[in-house]
C-alpha cells in the first residue's frame, strides 16, 4: 500500500509522516521523501534577480525519483543520497530504503508529478493557515540554514507562494483526504487512520494490532 503526503512548505508533512510511521511501525514502513532528490545548485534555475529558486518542480531530479520509486514498489531496495541543505557538495551520506508492505511518499510536488500520483492508494493533502507556515519557515531557515529574515521573506514572496499557487494548490482537490494541521489535527489523524485501516483490509495488508 502506498500513501502520499503533499502540502505546502511548513504545512506539517514531515510531522504527519513520522506519526504514521510510528502508528504502523509493525510494518516497518518505507519512507520515500522527495527532498532527497534536489539537483546540484549549479543546475538550479535562478529568478530575475539571480537568486536560486528551489521551489520549482524542475529543482528535483524527476527521472531519478520515478526510477527509485518504481524499484521500491517492485520490491527492490534502493540507496538514496540523504538531503542536507548545509552539507558541502562533496559530502555524500547515503541511506538504504528497504521495500515494505507500506510505502509512505512525501513531498511538495507529489500530485504534480503524474507518474507518482498514479501509484498512490491514498493521497493526503496537509493544510494549515499560511501565517503558521511562514512562522515555521522562518524558524527552520534561521536555525538550520542561517538565512536572514530578509532572505526568508524574499523567498516566501517570490518563490514559495508562486510555487504553491501554480504547482501545489491546484491539485489539492485530487487528494483522497484533507488533513487540517491545526486544532483539528487530532481528530483528523484518527479519521485518517480509520480510512487507512479500511483500505488496508481491502488490500489485505497485514499488520500487528497496535495498542
Amino acid at each position: 500500500m502506498i500513501i502520499g503526503i503533499c502540502g505546502g512548505s511548513g504545512s506539517g508533512k514531515t510531522t504527519l509522516l513520522r506519526r504514521l510511521c510510528n502508528e504502523y511501525r509493525s510494518l516497518n514502513p518505507s519512507v520515500f521523501s522527495l527532498d532527497n532528490y534536489y539537483l546540484p545548485i549549479e543546475m538550479q534555475q535562478k529568478d530575475s534577480n539571480g537568486i536560486v529558486n528551489f521551489d520549482l518542480p524542475s529543482a528535483l531530479d524527476r527521472n531519478k525519483i520515478i526510477e527509485d520509486l518504481n524499484s521500491l514498489i517492485s520490491g527492490s531496495p534502493i540507496k538514496v543520497k540523504e538531503y542536507n541543505f548545509n552539507s558541502p557538495p562533496h559530502i555524500n551520506n547515503y541511506i538504504d530504503i528497504d521495500p515494505s508492505d507500506l510505502i509512505i511518499v512525501e513531498g511538495l510536488f507529489l500530485f504534480y508529478y503524474s507518474e507518482i500520483k498514479r501509484h498512490l492508494d491514498m493521497s493526503v493533502y496537509v493544510t494549515v493557515d499560511s501565517d503558521v507556515q511562514l512562522k515555521r519557515r522562518i524558524n527552520r531557515d534561521q536555525s538550520q540554514r542561517g538565512y536572514s529574515i530578509d532572505d526568508i521573506i524574499y523567498q516566501w514572496e517570490n518563490h514559495v507562494n508562486p510555487c504553491h499557487s501554480q504547482y501545489i494548490e491546484p491539485y489539492k482537490n485530487d487528494a483522497d483526504y484533507f488533513f487540517r494541521n491545526d486544532s483539528n489535527a487530532e481528530n483528523d489523524f484518527l479519521n485518517l487512520k480509520r480510512n487507512i485501516d479500511i483500505l488496508m483490509k481491502k488490500k489485505k495488508v497485514h499488520k500487528e494490532s497496535i495498542r
